[in-house]
Formats: structure tokens, sequence, C-alpha cells
């Protein structure tokens, strides 16, 4: 039998230590969301493709392929979010906008900053249970979309440029049930660099 090995995935290292956010999001919250929430997504993905690679294998392993295909996407898509996630993030600025091309294409898509910032917090504020909101690419044309669990709603063939956790794990330590507030101190740590460089 053929030995069939996808390469694994591991918990990529954050680009700053877990008190970095602060106050905005706590160190407390960092360390949780990151070592355990992300890490369970991670570990998902590799324990789906064990299941896959051993049928494939003919190793006489039986599996739900429903089952396994929806954890395989779920994890893989919390996986590849929080990656974004981290690299989004920076540490706490009032002053923090876009600047140059970025705030350019911002504002012809979406009329103004201001504008972009109504609809980027109203779409993660009405996000339905527990997902994300993102500011996506698809040609020349941003969208932002909501985005429930991990993998549902999204959009294929689109480049994600800046995304925010809205599930209660991201924020309820610090904001309790209030997403809102959340939502809305999330201006203030938003790495606008790396945001311009994936649009670039």
């Amino acid at each position: 039998m053929t030995n069939l090995k996808h390469k694994r995935l591991e918990l990529p290292d954050l680009p700053y230590k877990y008190d970095a956010l602060e106050p905005v999001i706590s160190k407390a919250i960092m360390t949780l969301h990151h070592t355990r929430h992300h890490l369970a997504y991670v570990t998902g993905v590799n324990a789906a493709m064990d299941k896959l690679e051993k049928a494939r294998a003919g190793e006489g392993l039986e599996i739900d392929y429903k089952a396994v295909m929806r954890d395989f996407s779920f994890h893989m898509s919390g996986h590849k979010l929080h990656s974004i996630f981290w690299k989004n993030l920076r540490k706490s600025s009032k002053d923090n906008a876009p600047t140059g091309s970025l705030l350019e294409k911002i504002n012809e898509q979406f009329g103004s900053f201001t504008a972009f910032q109504t609809e980027f917090a109203g779409a993660g504020k009405s996000v339905e249970g527990s997902g994300w909101v993102a500011l996506i690419q698809d040609g020349d044309d941003l969208h932002i979309i909501q985005i429930q669990n991990h993998n549902l709603l999204s959009v294929l063939e689109t480049k994600t440029l800046l995304v925010l956790d809205v599930w209660e794990h991201a924020y309820y330590l610090d904001y309790q049930n209030d997403r809102g507030k959340y939502v809305d101190a999330f201006w203030n740590i938003i790495n606008w660099d790396d945001v311009a460089a994936r649009l670039a």
C-alpha cells in the first residue's frame, strides 16, 4: 500500500507577546484564544487528515465522509482565519487608520473610511451566532462579508484582507456579552500595514 502523507499543521507563533494588545484584548484572552482555541483547530485538521489518509491507503478504516469533510472544512477554515487575525492586529493606538492606496481604495469602494467602519462594525455586531466579519477582495472590488462559524457564508476565489473574530471566546472574559463594545474597540488594534500588504 502507498504511504500517503500530507503535511501536518502546526500552531503558528504570535507576532507579539500575549499582553501586547492590552487594554483592548487582555493577556488572559490572548493566551486562551491562541493556546486553546486555535490549537484545537490545528488538532482538528490533523485528526481529519489522519482518518482520510488511512481510508485512502486501504487500511480498512470505514469513515463517515460527511462528518470528516465537515470537520476538515471547519477546522481548516478556523486555522486559516486565526492565522490572518493574529497578523491583522498590533499594539493599541487611538489614531489608528489606514493610509495611502488602501485608504484610497476604501474611499473609492465605500464612500469614506467612516462609511466603511459603519458597515464593517454593523456586520460584526450582527453575525448570527458565532463567526467572523471580513473584508475581502474580489478582483478590483472590496466587499465586507459575514462568516458564520468558520466556514458558512464564505465566498470562494477571493482574497481575505481583514478579519475580526466575533466568537464569544474572543472577547467574553473582557467584555462579557457586550460584543458591540468589543467590535468598537477593534479599530484601535488593527495592523493596517498588514491589511495594505494583503491588498498589494
